[in-house]
């Protein structure tokens, strides 16, 4: 039996909305798939609170989703909120404003821990890459504004762990200069290295068979990779680039200026900002996994933990 869900990802950086039809093989075919930047979590590194106007404008967004699940039919939402909503002391009124968006739906805001995000992370990429011939085991690496999660599996998550290390708060850490000077890079790089190291602790990332980027910095730096005239979802998803080419990507975006990236055709307005933090979180990465693993070249999905969250409503 054909379902209708809707899946709400609420992040640091964005908030995005997946409507679709969930087959009775468990596939998903899209209805609507949207993303808006709302940069919930601008300064919660730094006060640990939630800023008023970052509030309203996903309170507001969350509005407009709420009413566009009532308009296409949806039987069932599940609105999963990430690492700013965890940080923040002022969660608490968030999570109401969520709970009397969606009102009609009568769902509970749900502030996951980072374990279960990357859970989800990994059921919602990895259906395509094995469908394509990916090799097992697979090491999902989702990069988001406040935090970076590792899923390793097997057809099932075998190892998971979530690092506060996303774009937007390396950024706000230490790229004040633009672009970012040698010595803030080299400052993020151990930072970085070191909270990758602590990630190897959890989740064994030697012998990897396909290494998955899912989310908006890696998307977009496979997009400019591509030479895209425009973000192209298709021609993104299940893009597979070497890993030179991946860590010259990286390189040259960190090199640029503000006003080079807002100029890169692919690039989102919102993502300006913080992308350059991304690419260098994505190029340790790629260096970390490439060095103890016989991979060859790194594949990005479009498919991620929102896929995962819709796939949840019906016992995906």
């Amino acid at each position: 039996m054909t379902r209708r869900v809707a899946a709400v990802d609420c992040g640091t950086n964005s908030i995005r909305l997946l409507v679709a039809d969930r087959l009775p093989n468990g596939r998903l075919v899209d209805i609507v798939r949207r993303m808006d930047i709302v940069r919930l979590g601008h300064g919660v590194d730094k006060t640990g609170r939630i800023d008023p106007a970052a509030m309203e404008r996903t309170l507001t967004k969350c509005r407009e989703y709420a009413g566009q699940c009532t308009e296409l039919g949806a039987e069932a939402v599940r609105f999963v909120a990430t690492s700013a909503s965890r940080d923040a002391s002022n969660a608490a009124d968030f999570v109401a404003g969520v709970r009397e968006a969606f009102a009609a739906f009568d769902i509970e805001p749900e502030v996951v821990a980072g374990v279960e995000e990357a859970q989800l992370s990994y059921a919602g990429a990895t259906g395509d890459v094995a469908a394509d011939g990916g090799e097992a085991p697979y090491l999902v690496v989702d990069i988001g504004g406040g935090s970076t999660e590792f899923v390793r599996g097997d057809g099932h998550v075998e190892q998971a762990v979530s690092m506060d290390m996303g774009c937007v708060r390396m950024t706000e850490r230490y790229f004040s200069a633009d672009p970012p000077t040698a010595e803030q890079v080299a400052a993020a790089t151990a930072d970085i290295d070191a909270l990758v190291d602590e990630a190897a602790r959890s989740v064994d990332l030697t012998g990897i068979g396909t290494l998955v980027g899912v989310a908006g910095s890696v998307t977009t730096l496979t997009a400019y990779a591509l030479r895209l005239p425009a973000y192209q979802p298709d021609a993104i998803h299940l893009a597979r680039l070497d890993v030179p080419t991946t860590l010259a990507t990286c390189a040259e975006v960190l090199a640029m200026t503000r006003e080079q990236r807002a100029a890169i055709p692919s690039m989102h307005p919102g993502r300006v900002d913080v992308i350059g933090a991304g690419a260098l979180v994505w190029s340790r990465i790629v260096r970390r996994v490439a060095a103890g693993s016989a991979i060859t070249d790194v594949v990005t999905s479009e498919h991620d933990i929102l896929d995962g969250i819709a796939l949840s409503l019906n016992g995906g």
